[in-house]
Order: C-alpha cells, then sequence, then structure tokens
C-alpha cells in the first residue's frame, strides 16, 4: 500500500490526543476523520486502522523503535506489519534488519503481548494457565457484529437488504440476531442504519439481554443502561411490549439511548436518571427482571478497545469492583420476589465476576437470591468478547 504523508499525519494527531491528552481512542478517530472532509473511504480507513493498531501495539512499537519520535515509532510499527518503507527522509534512521533482530530476541510475554507488566500478572494470577491464550486473542481485530432489529426487519431480510447495498454478512449459529461483515466498512452511512433497521453490538454482548429470558408485557429494569445497547435489545425480545426502564447516572447517555429508542421504534423506553439512593428505593420490588451490566475494567473488550489497557491500574480495576459490589448491595431491592436479575460484565477477571456474586450471595443483602446458572465467555473460545454472565433468582 502507498502511504501518503497527509494520512500519517492524521494518525499521529489520533495519536498525540490519545496518549498525550488521556482522551479516548474512539472519540478522538471520530473527530479527527471529520477534520479533513476531503479524505476518501481509503484514506478514513487508514487513519482509523492504523491508530487503533498502533495504540494496540503501543509499548511493543516504543520498545523496538530507535527513539521516540513520531516518525521512526510509524515505520517500526509499518515494518512490523511486514510492510516496505518508502525511501523518505523521515525513515532514514530506521534500520528493518536491527528491528527484526531486537524482535526476534524478545522473551517477556508482557512485552510481546504488549500489555503493562502488572495487567501480566494479574492475568495470570486469576486466569492461570488459559490467560496467554486470552491475552493473544484479545490482541486480535475484532469483527464488526449487527444486531437485527427484529421491531422492523428479519435477520434475512437485513442481509439481503445490505447485500445489495455491497454490504456482505454471515450468519453464526447460537447468535439469532447477529450479522457479521465480511469485511470491515462504515455502515453507520448506510440507510438500513438510519431507518433503525439494525444496531452494532458485539455477538458476547447480545448473549446478555437473551439471559433475562425477558416476555412480552413483563416491566424491566436495566439499571446501568449506558447509551442504551442492551435496553433496545430487551424491547424487542419483548416485542415493544411492557415497559423497559432504563436507568443510568450520566445524563447524557440517556439521552444519547432515547435518541437510539426513537430512531430503533422502540415505544416501551423510559429513561430514568440515577440521582442517589432515593431513586432505588422508589421502586423497591417493582422489577419482573433487572439487568446489572456493571461498570467493570473492560479487560474483555480490548480487541475493540485497545487504549483501556493504557487506561487501567491495579488501584483503578480495585475501586471498579468496590463499584460492583456497592451496586450487588442496592439494586436488587429493585426486583420482586420470584423475579430474576443478570449480572454482568465485559471483564474476563474471576474478581470481578464470579467472586463478585459468591460475595453477593452470601452477604445479607443476597440471602434471599440464588444462583441459576452463569457463563464465562472468553475471546480465545468464542472468537467474540470476553464477558461473564449470570442470572439470578429472588426467592
Amino acid at each position: 500500500m502507498k502511504l501518503h504523508n497527509n494520512t500519517i499525519r492524521g494518525v499521529h494527531t489520533a495519536l498525540e490526543a490519545i496518549f498525550e491528552e488521556g482522551q479516548y481512542a474512539d472519540k478522538v478517530i471520530e473527530r479527527t476523520l471529520k477534520s479533513n472532509p476531503k479524505w476518501g473511504a481509503r484514506d478514513r480507513s487508514f487513519i482509523a486502522e492504523t491508530t487503533y493498531e498502533m495504540v494496540r501495539w503501543w509499548r511493543l512499537i516504543n520498545y523496538l523503535s530507535p527513539s521516540k519520535g513520531y516518525w521512526d515509532l510509524f515505520g517500526t510499527y509499518w515494518l512490523m506489519q511486514g510492510n516496505e518503507l518508502p525511501p523518505w527522509e523521515e525513515f532514514e534512521k530506521l534500520n528493518p534488519a536491527k528491528i527484526k533482530e531486537k524482535y526476534e530476541s524478545l522473551s517477556n510475554p508482557a512485552l510481546l503481548e504488549s500489555i503493562p507488566d502488572w495487567l501480566q500478572d494479574l492475568g495470570k494470577e486469576e486466569l492461570g494457565e488459559k490467560w496467554d491464550a486470552e491475552i493473544h486473542a484479545l490482541n486480535e481485530e475484532a469483527e464488526v457484529v449487527l444486531r437485527v432489529n427484529t421491531l422492523k426487519i428479519s435477520r434475512e431480510k437485513l442481509r439481503n437488504r445490505l447485500a445489495e447495498d455491497g454490504i456482505d454478512t454471515y450468519m453464526i449459529k447460537g447468535y439469532p440476531d447477529a450479522l457479521i461483515l465480511e469485511k470491515r466498512q462504515n455502515v453507520f452511512r448506510n440507510s438500513a442504519f438510519k431507518e433503525g433497521l439494525f444496531e452494532v453490538q458485539d455477538a458476547s454482548s447480545q448473549l446478555v439481554a437473551d439471559a433475562l429470558a425477558v416476555e412480552p408485557g413483563m416491566r424491566v429494569v436495566d439499571a446501568c443502561a449506558g447509551a442504551g445497547g442492551k435496553s433496545l435489545h430487551l424491547a424487542a425480545l419483548m416485542e415493544n411490549k411492557g415497559k423497559v426502564i432504563s436507568m443510568d447516572v450520566e445524563e447524557w447517555k440517556l439521552q444519547q439511548a432515547k435518541l437510539r429508542a426513537r430512531r430503533n421504534g422502540v415505544t416501551i423506553f423510559e429513561p430514568k436518571l440515577i440521582e442517589g439512593t432515593k431513586t432505588i428505593k422508589r421502586l423497591k420490588e417493582s422489577a419482573d427482571r433487572l439487568l446489572l451490566d456493571v461498570p467493570c475494567s473492560g479487560l474483555g473488550v480490548l480487541r475493540r478497545n485497545p487504549d483501556t489497557k493504557w487506561k487501567l491500574s491495579p488501584e483503578s480495576i480495585e475501586k471498579v469492583r468496590q463499584t460492583q459490589q456497592e451496586i450487588l448491595q442496592t439494586y436488587p431491592s429493585m426486583l420482586k420476589s420470584g423475579g430474576q436479575m443478570v449480572y454482568a460484565t465485559c471483564s474476563i477477571l474471576p474478581s470481578e465476576n464470579e467472586e463478585q456474586v459468591k460475595q453477593f450471595l452470601q452477604s445479607e443483602a443476597g440471602k434471599d437470591f440464588e444462583l441459576i446458572e452463569d457463563k464465562k465467555v472468553l475471546a480465545q473460545e468464542s472468537g467474540f468478547d470476553g464477558f461473564y454472565i449470570a442470572r439470578l433468582q429472588r426467592k
């Protein structure tokens, strides 16, 4: 592929915002691509994919590069991809043979997988022999998965509709509402998305709403709804009958969810801002089903959010564990007797998952609950994001 100076500078601008200003990669890339309307589809794809991959391999690139200068870092990354460098003066300090030799002499697994040393230690401690394969799988590029909005269209019809627009997809067993893109492309500009016929949602994430076993007419609370992706899925599974109360502590996320619900044709959606414990108490024993898709480390979704590993720390993970248990101690009071709830995370760490459920069940708040089933989804086994999903029932 031929390199162009202006697109490389676009990647540089994005990386500066991510690493020097601490901004989130997805927002940075979105803003960077909007900054130059002259960039075509190929340019935009190059900038987005190169930025994500350089973020993913940032530690390894810095180790192999002869300097911390941007052109050396980019050139090192380009050589790591098996490409040849053009004879530009910006790349004159780079010696491909030396970089290859340095890489081949590496034995530190944390460096090879481009993660912090503390994360390597934590992963080994919590996942044991499964860790090496899991972090390797989490370093692979994520596939683009669509969730069909069954309120408006069937999976087969959407697949045919997208194919007419040159977007080829395929189905996968065990994920009834999912379509996977044959090749990466921007689907948000497609008319089918604007009509609310699908959402972009990883296959593992789609398992969460399914696990709640909702039925039309139920009153369902999605207590950590964020921008509402799983609320929309729940509404579709309920055939737009009943009520989905989407709660969050961030009002802007609920506003986003409201817009998405309108596009999806969801009429049973009710946003509710959590303003403190009073909000939870007012809904005491009111829900047939309760979804706790709690804040987590996000280690299960490193493939699509590679900058997460550079923002995390042992202290931040401990803090999120405390938040998870606080939610478990408080929010289940919204569930009716005999009702069911799902506790879910996009983490692969047992300390955020089954150990949290065990602690809850052994506490005063959890004494009336029992675990029906739980599912640990690892990227190395599923090919999708890492998730944990536990279904519990109130006696």
